[in-house]
């Protein structure tokens, strides 16, 4: 996932396909309506359990995301824009932030690396093949967009960066991937059937298989570490017009990101459920290591910004959390193998606006 793809410009507003005034310009016609959910907000904010602590950051400067553990939680695997590099590249550094290093080509655009349960192998998505230069940026003309770079496709390396096999080739975006350690199935994101679904497969690429099939885009897959329950993200279109956008950004590449709810489903697909109906961007689901709840990310204090905080809840949406309150964009957490640290970005104390860094933190229950 490109990263800058949750940062609107400044002035933007979401599903337009022109620059508006910023909110604030607006503020003074509904001031109180705006003073009151802030302190609404505030207080529900203040009301939850303080889980994080001891905060570290482990990056500085450049925009760096999704960060996942090794199976010995010793490493983290994540991607990052910084010189020389004009797009994401896939790193690993050691769990304390030393030793990052590249560990991808160097050439196309990269995301969602993740190691295999050996500790010796990593997947990620990469554009590589298909051009080496960064694909072209979505065209914001369209509205506010993703591109699902066709040319992305998983590959399986070993941790020194050594590519061993190419493990899709379909016509299409292929990406997204994530693995489950106990069972080895690798869950993803792929156009193999015309729309973004969910595959599984296994290590080497074999028994591919289809997990869901409604249209529109299913997303950011994550499988318990039981290998029993599967969470993720989706755009469902509800209307005709919505239909007809979607099929149409689609033919383009693209997708719109900015309203999106959390899925939960059996390992299959089956059973599939939304647990949020917030109406905005929520994204980056993980299960908490007894695979009782969801950690995940949205912003549905202020939909359609760039203000994302993390939540918790429990599998059928019911006791829901704030996790955070940094005031800007805080997503992708993944626990340790231990449940002992947090992982997760954030534009906490970044220098300028396209700066994201990794961070950990102890967890408290």
């Amino acid at each position: 996932m490109n990263l800058a793809a949750f940062t609107p410009p400044l002035g933007y507003a979401a599903g337009r396909s022109r620059r508006v005034p910023a909110p604030e310009v607006y503020l003074h016609k509904g001031m109180r309506k705006v003073l009151l959910l802030s302190l609404a907000a505030a207080a529900f904010a203040a009301a939850q359990p303080n889980h994080l602590d001891n905060v570290r950051q482990l990056t500085r400067g450049g925009q760096n995301a999704e960060a996942y553990w090794s199976p010995d939680g010793k490493r983290l695997i994540f991607q990052s824009t910084r010189p020389p590099y004009g797009c994401d590249q896939i790193f690993l550094m050691n769990a304390d932030g030393s030793d990052q290093h590249l560990v991808s080509t160097g050439k196309g655009r990269t995301t969602c690396g993740y190691f295999l349960g050996d500790n010796k192998h990593i997947i990620y998505a990469s554009t590589h093949l298909a051009a080496e230069a960064c694909p072209t940026d979505p065209d914001r003309s369209k509205g506010y967009v993703w591109g699902v770079f066709p040319g992305y496709d998983i590959f399986l390396a070993d941790d020194h960066g050594n590519i061993e096999k190419r493990l899709t080739d379909t016509p299409g975006y292929d990406a997204e991937a994530t693995v489950n350690w106990k069972t080895g199935d690798i869950v993803y994101t792929s156009l193999a059937s015309g729309d973004l679904d969910l595959w599984k497969m296994r290590p080497d690429g074999s028994a591919k298989k289809q997990l869901t099939r409604k249209l529109g885009y299913d997303g950011g897959s994550v499988l318990s570490r039981d290998g029993k329950t599967l969470v993720w993200r989706a755009n469902y279109p509800k209307t005709p017009e919505d239909t007809a956008r979607y099929k149409a950004l689609l033919a383009d590449n693209l997708t719109a990101p900015m309203k999106m709810e959390i899925m939960v489903g059996d390992a299959d697909g089956g059973n599939a459920r939304a647990i949020t109906n917030f109406g905005c961007a929520s994204f980056a689901p993980t299960f908490t290591p007894d695979g009782k709840r969801i950690l995940f990310a949205s912003n549905k204090q202020e939909c359609d910004s760039r203000k994302f905080e993390l939540y918790m809840m429990n599998l059928d949406g019911s006791g829901p959390q704030q996790v955070t309150s940094f005031g800007g964009f805080t997503s992708f957490p993944e626990f340790s193998p231990d449940g002992q640290t947090l992982v997760f970005c954030s534009d906490r104390g970044a220098k300028d606006r396209y700066e994201f860094n990794i961070f950990t933190a102890a967890w408290r229950e």
